[in-house]
């Protein structure tokens, strides 16, 4: 866009890109999209990818994005100090004027370097449900959550939620916190048409008629009480739920009680069901949108989140949502969707007997959510994330 040239300072921009070449999830969505939007709404500036080591998810597409990899010997050797402390010689060196970490964290030292510096925080899962991780790995993200929120000049926070979190745990001035709400790629506003869903049906194979629920399986996204609520509406609404997502040990607690209950034609496992078949058990991302819109419904009544995307991802295409009435869901779902409480299967159960008996309600939800999406489109979102890089440089 020409005219951002005349309303934005020219600058050199560096990230810490490690999860946009390495990470197929959350984090590395956030990262490839939130680079690809400024590059290609600002393409006067220059950004510096700072990558510890060659990855295959993300090929830089534009010529103002620079991939920075460690070239001295000592620093490919030890790659991860590279990233966490030496990497403030390359910033220098490179005469980068704002610093961008957008996972959490940002390297040693970087007060000494007079370079500016942001942080992203997307949640503060580790703290909020330690037992799901490794003690280890709680130790190391407060060691470099703690450090990142206490010296970075600014904090981005993807929700209001996520605001409150830092400030309760880390007792961060409010002042240094902007809430920025995630966008969504670009992708998922795109309406397929009837030939291209009809195609993605026979890929994998779907139901003519299902709900949806995306992400990993693990007890705070719930999908057990998903799984209590199809119980409740047995013999009363016959429609599976589409499942995409990995898991260990919760999804064995879930696929128990399939068994115990006789659910097993009401849920479906789609990577289970492909690899079953002889298939890739991965859905590629760029199916993911039509998979959205061909569901009566995505149903994310999670515990707890950070933003939420899948919640985003649905709205844009204008798939009614089902989430919870917690955390930053009723943020990102607004008016748009309808909430439940996480621990009622009740709840969930009665939103989706409602959303597949009342055609006019499903309408409505995807009109709300057409409109409330607005808040979160790229351009909007991208020109806030600038806002923030200048003032952050002004300071």
């Amino acid at each position: 866009m020409v005219s951002n040239k005349s309303i934005f300072a020219v600058m050199n921009l560096g990230f810490d890109a490690k999860r946009a070449f390495h990470n197929s999830t959350g984090l590395g969505v956030f990262s490839r999209v939130l680079i690809n939007l400024l590059a290609e709404h600002f393409p006067q500036n220059d950004y510096f990818l700072y990558n510890p080591k060659p990855g295959q998810l993300f090929t830089p597409a534009h010529k103002c994005l620079h991939e920075k990899q460690p070239d001295q010997l000592l620093h490919q050797l030890l790659r991860s100090w590279w990233r966490t402390k030496w990497i403030t010689n390359d910033l220098i060196r490179d005469r980068i004027d704002v610093y961008h970490g957008l996972s959490h964290e940002i390297p040693l030292g970087m007060g000494k370097t007079n370079i500016k510096s942001i942080v992203t925080m997307h949640d503060m899962f580790p703290e909020m449900y330690p037992n799901e991780y490794s003690p280890i790995d709680v130790k190391i993200y407060t060691k470099k959550t703690r450090y990142a929120c206490e010296n970075a000049n600014r904090i981005m926070a993807t929700s209001e939620e996520t605001k409150r979190n830092i400030i309760e745990f880390y007792k961060t001035d409010p002042c240094k916190i902007e809430v920025i709400y995630q966008t969504y790629n670009p992708l998922f506003a795109v309406i397929q048409n009837d030939s291209e869903k009809e195609k993605i049906k026979e890929k994998y194979n779907l139901p003519d008629r299902f709900f949806l629920h995306v992400g990993t399986i693990i007890p705070r996204k719930n999908l057990l009480n998903i799984c209590k609520a199809l119980h409740i509406l047995k013999n009363k609404i016959d429609l599976p739920v589409v499942v995409i997502g990995r898991g260990n040990e919760y999804k064995k607690t879930v696929q128990q009680y399939i068994h115990d209950h006789h659910l097993e034609k009401q849920v479906i496992f789609l990577s289970d069901k492909l690899k079953e078949a002889g298939k890739n058990p991965f859905v590629e991302t760029e199916d993911i949108p039509a998979i959205f819109q061909m569901s009566e419904a995505m149903v994310y009544p999670s515990f707890y989140e950070g933003f939420g995307i899948p919640v985003v991802e649905a709205l844009a295409g204008g798939t009614p949502v089902i989430t919870s009435n917690t955390s930053c869901l009723p943020e990102v779902g607004g008016d748009a969707a309808y909430l439940v409480n996480p621990s009622k299967p009740e709840e969930i159960a009665e939103g989706l007997k409602k959303i597949f008996d009342d055609p006019q309600i499903a309408h409505s939800m995807k009109q709300k959510g057409l409109e409330h999406v607005k808040k979160f489109a790229p351009e909007v979102y991208v020109s806030h994330v600038m806002r923030m890089y200048e003032s952050v440089l002004k300071d």
